[in-house]
């Protein structure tokens, strides 16, 4: 099978149930590639009653918010934590289900929160910005592309003790579109310092550095790409004077930033990036086969593209491919039919 194609053949299928129990100690937090990719969260501390519209290289979104506002990317961490538990249960052979329960004092431990009393009434109030935010997109996931609206979630039920009030677990059921890509494993796992950044914009701006940069030793983009990537609503020069003082501060996990002549940033990896537990020992792809990737399949995420087909390789047994891009690339053109 050397320099052979790895052709059509299906992931093996996950098993589907009802309800996926959140009971994963520890579990390795995990990040789906497609709002990694797009400013799908708000920035702002504020409430954000903008409506959001994002095209970039084919993919278009549309973010409009509910009258609390759109979701943060501190809201994010909720999804972030379903995210983890059903990729522990995937990778332990459990029944998954977008339908998860879950422990709210868990999830505040697992994402480095507060667990006071206040802290269960923010969640709720980020429970009901994910359900309230609205997106459409064309953003193709687990293979699929749909021009489709829906919430973040579709459905959340807090459940609490009569006495106190306290809750003591959650419903969440997750859309359609992002259960897609979690079952086509298109997910990085982030660092664990990242509940630690405090920052909206640190956040985001790790995530587009966890994203592109991957396991190559360096990425490098132009501050106005990356003002558009990040989401920021402030003007370029506000954004670059921010960006500087991250380069200054560098609280940045896994990444060194530093500043190049013609207004680029450079990210370079320092920490050891941990792997996903289905990651081949392939290298990554350099821009110009991810650039050739998108002429083939327009519209899609290149990125989940890139993941389900290292998935697949991994699943059939890591054939030896003498060369791996000439063979994704050729897995794609087959895709499109």
């Amino acid at each position: 099978m050397a320099g052979a194609s790895p052709g059509r053949k299906a992931l093996v299928p996950p098993v589907i149930g009802d309800l996926f129990i959140c009971d994963v100690l520890e579990a390795s937090p995990k990040d789906d590639l497609g709002t990694m990719e797009h400013p799908i969260f708000s920035l702002s501390t504020k409430p954000d009653r903008r409506i959001l519209k994002y095209d970039h290289n084919g993919a278009s979104v549309e973010v409009v918010p509910s009258v609390k506002g759109r979701a943060t990317i501190h809201d994010k961490d909720i999804l972030i934590y379903c995210i983890s538990q059903i990729m522990a249960g995937l990778n332990a052979g459990r029944e998954v289900s977008r339908t998860v329960q879950l422990k709210a004092h868990d999830l505040l431990v697992a994402t480095r929160r507060d667990t006071g009393g206040d802290s269960y009434l923010r969640l709720r109030e980020a429970f009901e910005r994910l359900a309230g935010t609205r997106i459409t997109t064309n953003i193709a996931t687990g293979g699929i592309e749909a021009t489709s609206g829906f919430g973040l979630i579709e459905s959340w039920e807090i459940l609490r003790k009569t006495r106190g009030g306290r809750m003591i677990s959650v419903m969440v059921t997750l859309s359609d579109w992002l259960f897609r890509s979690v079952l086509a494993r298109s997910v990085l796992t982030l660092s664990r310092d990242y509940f630690a950044l405090r920052k909206p914009l640190e956040r985001r701006v790790y995530e587009l550095a966890r994203k592109h940069c991957g396991r190559q030793p360096e990425w490098k983009i132009s501050v106005s790409v990356l003002h558009k990537k990040a989401g920021s609503a402030a003007p370029v020069r506000v954004f670059r004077a921010a960006i500087r003082k991250m380069i200054e501060e560098a609280q940045l996990p896994d990444y060194l930033m530093s500043e190049e002549p013609g207004d680029v940033i450079r990210f370079a990896r320092i920490g050891v990036i941990e792997e996903e537990a289905f990651a081949p020992a392939l290298p990554g792809f350099d821009p110009e086969v991810l650039d050739a990737a998108r002429a083939l399949a327009p519209g899609a995420d290149v990125y989940a593209l890139e993941a389900e087909w290292r998935a697949w390789w991994v699943q059939t047994g890591r054939p030896r491919l003498s060369v791996p891009e000439r063979a994704f690339l050729a897995w794609v053109k087959t895709r499109k039919g």
